[in-house]
């Protein structure tokens, strides 16, 4: 990212957190009439969550020992705050009902009920985000499930009958996933014994210098057909080519806008990111990689994002794979992710003669939480 673009996030992030912040101070301290040491603590406690998560997107690309702890207050915190925000809204509609039914009634006002209201929102609000956010912690951190999927394609020959695809994404090895989390998922990926491993982009939050060595652990993986990559949205504001070269030398093949024939007998393709056409010799072409191919072949398409199936979808190809949404992550930002990639959200979806598979990630972003979104290795059994 460049310097401009990163100056004209943090102004805008900035702006929107002392907005967010300030909504928590109304709604939780002075509506709720705190006053003496409970006002004080609770103050203090905002401001410094928010200046935390300034500090944090700042520093996040710093040293680990400087990083790692600030950015799990920082994104811990931006969780609470969420839940917060999400239960104070909800609040606030709830007291508009109220003062519609006291208009209509014409009921006179009354100071003490006005209180007390305020004072239930923001305890429940508090109940609330703190216990979604220890459940969410609880889901994020815990050991990451294998899921299993059974994907039936028109075209696949016999002889690829019970063929086994393991796909990771949104892995995010960044200042709050490192070294050891990626060791677990590999020997778990390995003990699967899979026909072909695909990484769908998001894999890092840094730099090659900055996570080479927590990375290289994928050296170990083992697909007996080998191990894909395509780059996600983060690999660009990461140094993609760098990226690109350094997996290279783990024995990862990065498929940029190709495809490759598979031994059993069908084909598979990896394009860049819909967003990578800023970035210089990058950006998705599906007629580069599909536009020349046997179609009576099957073909498995990598792609980040799931709304690229839509041109994917133009090219004849059978199975998308894909990442990018989290499956939502944290309740309900589902919602709002599927308005951003067309309802395509997690799991297996048919559009005509295509299908897509959107996986909920196996990392996170953000918030060390997962509410109603929990991670996976993916285990994807063809048919």
């Amino acid at each position: 990212m460049s310097a401009g673009r990163l100056i004209l996030f943090l102004l805008v992030f900035g702006g929107l957190t002392l907005g967010i912040h300030y909504y928590l101070f109304v709604r939780l301290v002075r509506d709720a009439g705190l006053t003496g040491t409970t006002r004080t603590v609770i103050k203090s406690l905002i401001i410094i969550g928010g200046i935390s998560i300034m500090a944090g997107m700042t520093l996040m690309r710093g040293p680990r020992w400087v990083s790692t702890p600030l950015s799990f207050l920082a994104f811990g915190w931006m969780g609470i705050m969420f839940f917060l925000f999400v239960a104070l809204l909800f609040g606030d509609a709830m007291k508009l009902v109220l003062f519609v039914a006291d208009k209509v009634r014409s009921a006179p006002p009354d100071p003490e009920r006005r209180a007390f209201i305020g004072r239930a929102i923001a305890a429940s609000a508090g109940l609330f985000a703190f216990g979604m956010s220890a459940a969410g912690v609880k889901s994020a951190l815990g050991q990451v499930a294998v899921k299993r999927v059974d994907v039936t394609l028109a075209k696949l020959p016999a002889s690829a009958k019970g063929y086994r695809i393991v796909q990771l994404t949104d892995v995010h090895i960044g200042p709050t996933i490192g070294k050891a989390f990626l060791e677990d998922v590999v020997a778990r990926v390995n003990a699967l014994s899979p026909d072909l491993v695909a990484i769908t982009g998001d894999l890092v939050d840094g730099s090659v210098e900055e996570l080479g060595d927590a990375v290289r652990a994928l050296a170990d993986l083992r697909g007996k057909d080998g191990v894909f990559f395509v780059t996600g949205n983060h690999e660009y504001y990461s140094g993609a080519d760098e990226w690109i070269a350094f997996l290279a030398t783990l024995g990862i093949k990065t498929l940029r806008n190709e495809r490759v024939p598979l031994p059993r007998g069908f084909d598979l393709a990896g394009v860049d990111d819909a967003s990578a056409h800023s970035t210089d010799g990058h950006g998705e072409d599906m007629e580069k990689a599909l536009g020349d191919r046997d179609k009576s072949r099957a073909v498995v398409l990598l792609a980040h994002q799931p709304r690229q199936v839509e041109r994917a979808r133009a090219h004849g190809v059978d199975l998308q794979l894909s990442g990018h949404t989290h499956g939502g992550q944290i309740f309900p930002w589902g919602y709002l992710v599927r308005i951003q990639q067309k309802t395509f959200l997690r799991g297996l979806m048919n559009l005509g003669d295509t299908q897509v598979y959107v996986s909920c990630g196996t990392g996170y972003w953000g918030p060390p939480m997962r509410v109603g979104a929990p991670a996976e290795i993916t285990e994807l059994i063809l048919t």
